[in-house]
């Protein structure tokens, strides 16, 4: 009978022992075979680039989670664009991505965000391309200005980057979302993907003058998106970005030199959307209209989708 009790109580203690040790298991270690959506976070994110470079260059949607801020979102694209730089080719240029309040509101930042364009992003006017170019394609009327020396950086003021600017290019942004509908889309997540960057179409540059003919001209120009048969899909004006365009020119300017990094001549500065975004369809085009940016002209480029 002793023997029998002292077994009993033998049994209960191991068995106790066994619940503690069970109990100390993280919950994270019992569960994450479970988790079907990975989030990123500073100190998660090599693999998250790798499957971002993987994602955009197959153009498949992104479905990880972003949990980042404005700089750490910056050190990521850094090295999203070095990698994808390999099959696209060199910087060449820089974008502004939320170049009007509204954007800026409802991505609640007070300032536009920065990306870069690379050599092969860039089309020629009346190019003919799939409709899938990307995850998730939208189009946008944009504008171009060409850095014509590197003395722009030192101008001060919007009026004095003129000095240094040599020609407005027409230009029909074509960017890419990347992440899936079910992503929450903020600011850094935006930024990390380099402000959507994918491709986009060029017109032919117009040369610019340092007069304030040609600064009135810049805010006062007019866009307007069209469709194959002539419908007007979007519109906006040079106001919409920052109330003038040269002000996005500046920003750019200061957002480069702030990271220790300067323009240089022939780098093209895309300043942002004038117009909401157009969505893009196989066997369509898009047609962007500019109206009084030369006198007495109407410039006009297009794009067709396959």
């Amino acid at each position: 009978m002793y023997i029998s009790k002292y077994f009993i109580l033998l049994l209960i203690s191991l068995l106790s022992a066994c619940t503690f040790e069970t109990s100390k298991i993280p919950p994270e270690t019992e569960t994450s075979d479970k988790n079907s959506t990975s989030t990123v976070t500073p100190d998660n994110n090599s693999q998250f680039i790798e499957n971002l470079v993987e994602n955009y260059l197959q153009k498949t949607q992104v479905k990880t989670k972003v949990n980042l801020t404005l700089p750490e979102a910056q050190k990521i694209q850094n090295q999203f664009v070095a990698e994808i730089s390999k099959s696209l080719g060199p910087v060449v240029g820089y974008k502004a991505g939320l170049t009007n309040q509204k954007a800026q509101a409802s991505f609640n930042v007070s300032q536009p965000l920065r990306g870069v364009f690379l050599e092969k992003m860039l089309l020629q006017n009346g190019s003919v391309i799939s409709a899938k170019l990307g995850s998730r394609p939208i189009g946008e009327g944009d504008l171009i200005m060409r850095v014509g020396s590197a003395e722009i950086n030192n101008a001060k003021t919007p009026r004095e980057t003129l000095k240094y600017l040599d020609a407005v290019i027409p230009f029909i942004e074509l960017g890419d979302l990347v992440y899936s509908q079910d992503i929450k889309l903020d600011a850094p997540a935006l930024l990390a993907i380099n402000v959507g960057a994918r491709t986009g179409i060029l017109g032919e540059p117009i040369p610019v003058a340092d007069t304030d003919e040609w600064e009135n001209r810049l805010k006062s120009l007019r866009i307007e998106m069209l469709d194959e048969n002539g419908k007007v899909l979007a519109s906006g004006n040079g106001t919409d970005l920052l109330g003038n365009p040269l002000n996005v020119v500046l920003w750019i300017k200061n957002s480069l030199q702030a990271e220790g990094k300067e323009l240089k001549k022939g780098d093209l500065l895309s300043l942002g959307s004038m117009t909401s975004f157009i969505p893009v369809k196989s066997n369509s085009t898009i047609r962007a209209r500019y109206i009084d940016l030369e006198p007495n002209k109407t410039v006009e480029i297009f794009v067709k989708f396959e």
